[in-house]
């Protein structure tokens, strides 16, 4: 366990941030599944407006430094390409 005041403190900012990343990767995470079962239903309307609402989300925690920047870009392509292919 820490003895220094400065130690001290370093723990509790850990801990905090600790809290606060997790919740913004379930965030994430929850929109993420949110937009998947809108493609797995099939309608291409829905699967939009679910990516639009979850863009911002998923680029906020990419800007955080919960998600790699690429692997934010990565999900909402391949995302957006699913979406694609249904409206073919």
């Amino acid at each position: 366990m820490a003895n220094h005041a400065s130690a001290k403190k370093r723990i509790r900012q850990t801990n905090r941030s600790n809290a606060v990343n997790s919740s913004r990767l379930s965030r994430v995470r929850t929109f993420i599944k949110k937009v998947e079962q809108a493609i797995e239903k099939g309608d291409p309307k829905i699967a939009k407006e679910a990516l639009g609402v979850a863009q911002p989300v998923i680029m906020r925690g990419a800007q955080k430094g919960v998600l790699h920047p690429n692997t934010a870009s990565r999900k909402l392509s391949r995302l957006s390409a699913r979406i694609k292919t249904l409206q073919s």
